[in-house]
């Protein structure tokens, strides 16, 4: 196995979207929309990093990372998700190298921070934590994780960008 963390391509698109299924077909809490979500940040540009893991030539994982809204506060503040690794493929540390590409390039670019939607005791190693000021509506606090990378965690409200919003219905037309 010669695993590399890179940036998609356009050949990668196809591999992205089986991996993000099956990384979510047996999910508890999904909606079944993460490659959808995926594409649609994609056709919108406003995949700011979308990292694949490479394994010989075979994407057998992929983050994606996107700009979000702060009601108050920085603009450079980021939403991490989906982070997706194929089944097979899990639990052998491919989804901690995409974090910590992830992480990694966020904080070069300058980012102040980054938010993300998911098992706080898989991402409090990475330093996410639920912080009671930044609200995702609609969202258990407590599966609403945050890291700050400058400064200090605003007290806002987080929007995502509208590919998140979309119902599986409007996502095949």
């Amino acid at each position: 196995m010669t695993l590399k963390i890179r940036n998609e391509t356009a050949s990668d698109v196809a591999a992205i979207e089986a991996v993000t299924i099956a990384a979510f077909h047996d999910a508890e809490h999904t909606s079944h929309t993460e490659h959808f979500i995926v594409n649609a940040l994609r056709h919108a540009e406003q995949l700011t990093l979308s990292l694949v893991a490479d394994d010989d030539g075979a994407v057998v994982g992929h983050v994606a990372i996107s700009p979000i809204r702060l009601s108050i506060g920085p603009a450079d503040w980021f939403g991490l998700g989906p982070l997706s690794v194929l089944p097979q493929r899990q639990r052998q540390g491919i989804g901690v190298q995409l974090m910590n590409h992830a992480i990694a390039q966020l904080r070069s670019m300058g980012a102040s921070g980054c938010v993300l939607l998911g098992d706080p005791h898989y991402y409090q190693r990475f330093g996410f934590k639920a912080e009671s000021a930044l609200v995702l509506p609609d969202v258990p606090p407590e599966y609403f994780l945050a890291i700050a990378f400058e400064g200090a965690i605003p007290a806002a409200v987080v929007a995502y960008h509208d590919a998140f919003n979309l119902k599986a219905a409007e996502m095949c037309r």
